[in-house]
């Protein structure tokens, strides 16, 4: 969503590196740079006015860290000021204390908001809430019914007393008001503790169903009431959030189909321009791409700094916790990391969704953009399908997989011999590194840990200590040879054997210890 402006900000901020200190014309420079780039990315006028006198203002201020170069600084500036833009903070659902919480959505028709009522549907029920979804949208055609296809797919109960329209020409069958009454009331008696209601949409801001909207608001009394809208729908974002806001004075937004390829201007303008907090993201397809909006996060991504959080608490919701302890024992005992794990490790990868949407969040993402864009995602797929068409025995010892073995597995999972070639040598390179690890060389290339084995100074290696070289005059040598001698003679004199804190041999008498019988003998006793 944000490519176009994150490469835009990232050259900008580039001119900067190297500079000692920054100049008037240097800040100015960089600020035209950064309001072109918004306003390419459809965002408000007012907002970038806004956004870009701030920037100006605090890069040219006393502002100054003597940790960071006038480069950093901007950097630190301009992801402050998105942060601020975005919301400022991550903002949750404000649960109600007695009852059920009502959530009530609201938007534009096409946005998104039936899909997203199951996607937060699902959200909350993997927060431990009991959620029903209430069927308000009685205007559209089959609205209801795909609400009900969406909550079956969620494990989500449904309540729709009517079944709405089924055409252009039929009239709704039904008080979409006393429907939304109802729900709540049905939530109360099944003890359900969050209830979605989803409410009808238009193509355009209609006063008509803005006043349905809002005596559905009066009626329900909603604990939060989401506007849906859609990240690709540019300028005119402001005007709908605008109208809205005056309508039903919604409490939050949802960004739907962040994952598309505008150019996300809506995103950094409802939130300013209302001053009402971005809540959730809708990031695909999926009932499962949904998450929390966190501006801090958000505007990383867009300078192209990652989401490394977001990463991780991904892999912990969906990483299997045996799979990772019996991986981990395993690493332990050094035993060899075999195809069945490799294939195990793949698998656990596959649930975490995308691998491209995940590598997207690593920093410094946007310089390999073009590739991420090639991956193809069916890769996994067919490696999947080489390592399953071999032998329980091939995958714990993929050395006796000869030319014949090859052929065969590669007919048996549809690909050719060179990549069932490739996958073989790349896991033969990823077993000789879990090896290495395993026995304590940390990665390859990287210094040892003291007292970690292969990874620290060898003998006769680059980080040994040189022993001092002898002269090259005879008496003096045989001087230095004689020193030397008198040291270590010396060095026994004063630490006899057996005295580690300094108690002469002979001092100690096992046998005033309380010992078992027969335990003398390893402590040196006849």
């Amino acid at each position: 969503m944000f490519n176009s402006l994150s490469d835009r900000l990232t050259a900008t901020f580039k001119n900067l590196r190297g500079k000692g200190r920054l100049t008037e014309a240097d800040v100015d420079a960089t600020v035209r740079e950064i309001r072109r780039a918004l306003l390419d990315a459809d965002v408000a006028v007012p907002v970038v006015r806004e956004f870009t006198g701030q920037v100006r203002e605090r890069a040219l201020g006393a502002e100054v860290s003597g940790a960071l170069n006038p480069s950093q600084q901007i950097v630190k500036i301009v992801n402050e000021e998105l942060v601020e833009i975005l919301g400022g903070e991550t903002r949750r659902i404000r649960m109600a204390k007695t009852g059920p919480t009502i959530i009530m959505l609201a938007g534009l028709q096409g946005a998104g908001k039936t899909t997203l009522a199951g996607k937060l549907a699902k959200w909350m029920k993997a927060q431990g809430h009991s959620p029903i979804l209430v069927a308000c949208d009685l205007q559209r055609p089959n609205a209801v019914t795909q609400l009900q296809v969406v909550g079956q797919r969620a494990g989500v109960p449904v309540f729709a007393p009517h079944p709405g329209a089924t055409s252009e020409l039929a009239h709704p069958a039904g008080d979409p008001v006393a429907v939304a009454r109802s729900g709540v009331e049905e939530a109360r008696q099944k003890l359900h503790d969050v209830v979605i209601v989803d409410t009808a949409g238009r193509l355009g801001v209609d006063a008509d169903m803005m006043e349905q909207a809002r005596q559905i608001r009066r009626a329900i009394v909603p604990n939060e009431v989401l506007f849906v809208i859609d990240s690709m729908i540019g300028q005119d974002a402001v005007n709908t959030a605008t109208a809205f806001d005056e309508g039903v004075n919604f409490t939050g937004i949802v960004l739907s189909k962040l994952d598309g390829d505008a150019r996300g201007g809506a995103a950094l303008s409802v939130s300013s321009v209302t001053g009402k907090p971005v809540m959730f993201a809708s990031t695909g397809e999926s009932l499962d791409d949904f998450e929390l909006f966190h501006p801090d996060r958000m505007a990383s991504r867009i300078l192209d700094m990652g989401d490394v959080l977001s990463l991780i608490e991904q892999a912990e919701k969906s990483w299997d916790k045996d799979e990772a302890a019996r991986m981990a024992k395993k690493f332990a005992d050094q035993e060899d990391f075999t195809l069945d794990d490799f294939l195990a490790q793949m698998q656990q990868i596959r649930k975490m969704g995308s691998m491209k949407k995940m590598l997207m969040m690593m920093p410094g993402a946007q310089n390999i953009r073009q590739q991420l864009e090639q991956f193809d995602e069916r890769e996994i797929d067919r490696v999947e399908a080489i390592v399953r068409s071999m032998t329980p025995h091939e995958r714990v010892a993929p050395k006796i997989i000869n030319g014949s073995r090859r052929a065969r597995i590669a007919r048996g999972s549809g690909v050719h011999v060179s990549e069932v070639n490739g996958l073989l040598e790349r896991f033969a390179q990823a077993q000789k590194m879990m090896k290495k690890m395993a026995q304590g060389g940390g990665m390859p290339g990287m210094p040892g840990m003291p007292g970690m084995g292969a990874g620290g100074a060898r003998k006769g290696g680059k980080n040994a200590p040189k022993k001092k070289a002898r002269s090259g005059n005879p008496a003096k040598a045989a001087q230095e040879l004689r020193e030397a001698e008198a040291r270590r003679a010396g060095a026994s004199k004063a630490v006899p054997t057996g005295a580690a804190f300094g108690q002469q041999s002979g001092d100690f008498d096992p046998s005033q210890l309380n010992l078992p019988k027969g335990f003398d003998k390893f402590m040196g006793g006849k």
